[in-house]
């Protein structure tokens, strides 16, 4: 009898994380029919290498125009300029917590760290308007604050606690009989860490890039909030600039349901879809390519 419980124990329990994992699926592909379904009118109208090599982003005008190119632009610009602040800074933090930091102040610090990736996007957002903004604003005498570079430094502190965090972890698991090695061989601390253990938790470093990325490209509303809003294309941080999410997020609200604006909006969610398809696929090349080298 006790056995005939167990077994059926088991099996129900197979079956609601089997049913739990293709509800996932079933979400996910529910949720790619309809972006692509919304956006079919305009890939078919607009065109898509009109699309996204257009320059002109008009979608209220007479007649309308639909060039996402400076809109693309922008969402690079910032994401790019956010990994030059979040990459360096989460790499040399993870690092010293791992190799450099007692114990005791580790088991402090880490659990904060976590914290902040887990703050709202509207604190951050709030931060940089009332912070970030106004320095920015003053040490380069502009006319606004909300700019390309406040939306980068915004989104850079906001990437920075997931990149330290999972790099941390990486780093913390290379095996100490590795470390011992080196130093028995008389590298010294820092020559262990940067040849021995860096190389070694390569793959998990990576994947910290990556999550960091994707927190940074598909943020919306702290790039809402801080970027400026200017549709243009972007040829200085110093200037205002609207990001793809940012636009999805300004004009859904007022875009009429069905019109070809509306379905403009959703060829942008395409957009972004596969530029992050595009660079999960890259960086999980890369990932295996470092770790079979490691290896």
């Amino acid at each position: 009898m006790k056995r005939t419980r167990s077994h059926l124990s088991d099996t129900t329990t197979r079956m609601i994380l089997a049913a739990a994992a293709f509800s996932s699926l079933a979400f996910l592909a529910g949720i790619l029919v309809v972006l692509f379904r919304e956006a079919l009118p305009a890939l078919r109208q607009i065109g898509f290498v009109e699309l996204i090599t257009g320059t002109d982003w008009y979608p209220t005008y007479r007649p309308p125009s639909f060039g996402a190119a400076p809109l693309i632009a922008s969402s690079i610009q910032v994401t790019v300029g956010a990994m030059i602040v979040a990459v360096p800074l989460g790499l040399a933090s993870a690092l010293f917590m791992s190799e450099a930091m007692p114990a005791r102040a580790r088991n402090i610090i880490k659990p904060v760290v976590e914290l902040l990736a887990g703050l709202p996007s509207v604190v951050y957002g709030l931060f940089g308007m009332e912070l970030v903004a106004p320095l920015i604003m003053q040490a380069f005498d502009l006319p606004t604050g909300l700019t390309a570079l406040s939306a980068s430094i915004v989104l850079g502190i906001m990437a920075l606690p997931t990149v330290t965090s999972v790099a941390e972890d990486a780093l913390s698991a290379v095996p100490s009989a590795c470390k011992e090695a080196s130093t028995a061989l008389g590298a010294t601390r820092w020559e262990t860490a940067s040849k021995v253990v860096m190389p070694a938790a390569s793959s998990g470093i990576i994947t910290a890039v990556l999550l960091g990325v994707s927190r940074a490209i598909g943020e919306t509303m702290a790039v809402l909030m801080v970027a400026g809003g200017a549709i243009r294309m972007p040829s200085s941080f110093l200037q205002p600039v609207r990001p793809i999410t940012a636009a999805i997020a300004a004009e859904m609200g007022e875009a009429p349901v069905g019109s070809m604006h509306y379905h403009a909006l959703f060829a942008l969610a395409v957009i972004l879809f596969l530029s992050t398809l595009a660079f999960n696929a890259t960086a999980n090349a890369l990932k295996n390519k470092f770790k079979a080298k490691v290896e």
